[in-house]
């Protein structure tokens, strides 16, 4: 009979967090299956590490990769995919866009083109077709000065 080693119990658990992770979402068993990936891989290497040693190993892998995840991982794919802190302030997006004028601004108020809609505007008087740039939102109205 042969005799499975065990940095090959450790692939296997590996395997087996990683897949509950697939089952229930939520990035934690991801990064404990891949802390026992990583003690196989110590294991694999050393493989005179005895049960208490790997123990501590893994449990110090593990909160590495958490910890790692939490602070350094995470808040950067916040960033990517939603605009981090603008996320529900959708109209913060458009400071420093450039966009023509449909409506003169008339005592500080007119409109721009943004997209295939309207925004009002507000800003010193310039007369309609100038392109604006906005510098600012305050609410639903973006405020902008005349570019360049």
């Amino acid at each position: 009979m042969w005799e499975l080693s065990t940095h090959y119990l450790w692939w296997i658990l590996a395997l087996l967090l990683i897949g509950g992770e697939l089952l229930l979402p939520g990035y934690f068993l991801l990064w404990i299956g891949l802390a026992a990936a990583a003690m196989g891989v110590v294991l694999w290497a050393d493989p005179t590490l005895g049960v208490l040693a790997q123990a501590i190993v893994f449990g110090l892998l593990a909160f590495a990769f958490c910890v790692g995840y939490a602070r350094w991982l995470r808040p950067r794919l916040e960033r990517r995919v939603s605009g981090g802190e603008r996320l529900n302030r959708r109209a913060e997006q458009l400071i420093g866009q450039r966009y023509p004028l449909i409506e003169p601004i008339v005592n500080g108020r007119g409109k721009a083109r943004v997209g295939d809609g309207q925004w009002l505007v507000s800003g010193p008087d310039l007369p309609a077709g100038t392109v604006v740039e906005v510098v600012a939102v305050d609410g639903t109205t973006l405020q902008v000065r005349a570019t360049a």
